[in-house]
């Protein structure tokens, strides 16, 4: 897997801020709280104040992950390396930062807080550079509501039963101060998570609605805020394909089904976004009548 690599001078404001060793190393999560299976993606930045240029990412080695909870009770499985390996020069005075989703490696199972270090070997040198610990926390969520599916085959493919999975909705209370929603696909006996999304915030008494439509996705509508709804749909694989947003407005939105047997929405008012507003042109763009 090939994953983000950007190279950028250092500013001097970096410079003095830097650690006092010659090669730093951070690392960084996008939020402070995961649901098990969600995605973790950690961004690395390495600073190269060794007034030599560094050759970097040739081997597996060269950059390493290391996730163990906080207060040592047990040891978290790893599942696999990382992928890393992507070759390149790091002039001193640049900054190299990487992207890569960890959760895949790690068997983050249970609820707790956790540390994530990230270690940068320097092959001539024979010597690591480590991050300071990246605290972060994984919480259980409170199932709302889940359905089994299969997944559908090929038009041709007839011969053998499909795979069954599991759609699962629930919600959590991201850093204790707001609830989420989260969907969540698994095998039947959800011993392995797909995938885990978090569709948006919600109210404490938001109960969600949720269909299968003949593809096997799943619709969901829910209250997230006084007057407002969120609508997504699902594939079966867990990615969130569309998602709208229904104002409530003289009666509250819900799913239906239509005459050709779709899931739609009726009731509240669907909020246009950016790309669907119409465009107005202005007095000088309109073109004056054509007199004959």
């Amino acid at each position: 897997m090939r994953f983000l690599l950007s190279i950028f001078i250092l500013t001097a404001l970096t410079f003095f801020r830097a650690s006092a060793q010659v090669v730093s190393v951070e690392v960084k999560l996008d939020q402070d709280q995961f649901l098990p299976g969600e995605s973790l993606p950690a961004t690395v930045r390495v600073i190269n104040n060794s007034g030599q240029t560094l050759h970097l990412g040739a081997d597996e080695n060269w950059l390493r992950f290391n996730i163990q909870p906080a207060d040592g009770n047990f040891v978290v499985q790893k599942n696999s390396e990382p992928p890393v390996i992507d070759a390149f020069t790091l002039d001193s005075s640049q900054i190299a930062t990487k992207k890569m989703n960890l959760a895949p490696y790690f068997g983050l199972k249970n609820a707790g807080r956790y540390r994530l270090v990230a270690t940068v070997h320097i092959k001539e040198w024979d010597k690591d550079f480590s991050s300071l610990p990246m605290a972060f926390d994984i919480i259980d969520g409170a199932e709302l509501w889940s359905r089994d599916f299969g997944v559908p085959m090929p038009a041709d493919v007839t011969n053998r039963p499909p795979e069954v999975r599991k759609y699962i909705l629930e919600e959590a209370n991201y850093l204790r101060q707001q609830l989420r929603m989260y969907v969540l696909v698994s095998n039947q006996s959800r011993t392995r998570i797909f995938k885990v999304s978090a569709i948006g915030p919600m109210v404490s008494f938001s109960q969600p609605e949720a269909q299968l439509d003949r593809k096997s996705n799943l619709h969901v509508i829910y209250q997230s805020g006084a007057q407002m709804f969120i609508y997504s749909i699902i594939n079966p694989d867990g990615e969130i394909t569309q998602q709208d947003v229904y104002d409530l407005l003289n009666a509250r939105p819900r799913l239906d089904v239509n005459d050709n047997g779709d899931i739609i929405v009726v009731g509240g008012v669907r909020r246009m976004k950016p790309g669907e507003l119409p465009t107005i042109k202005t007095p000088d763009e309109v073109s004056a009548p054509v007199k004959q």
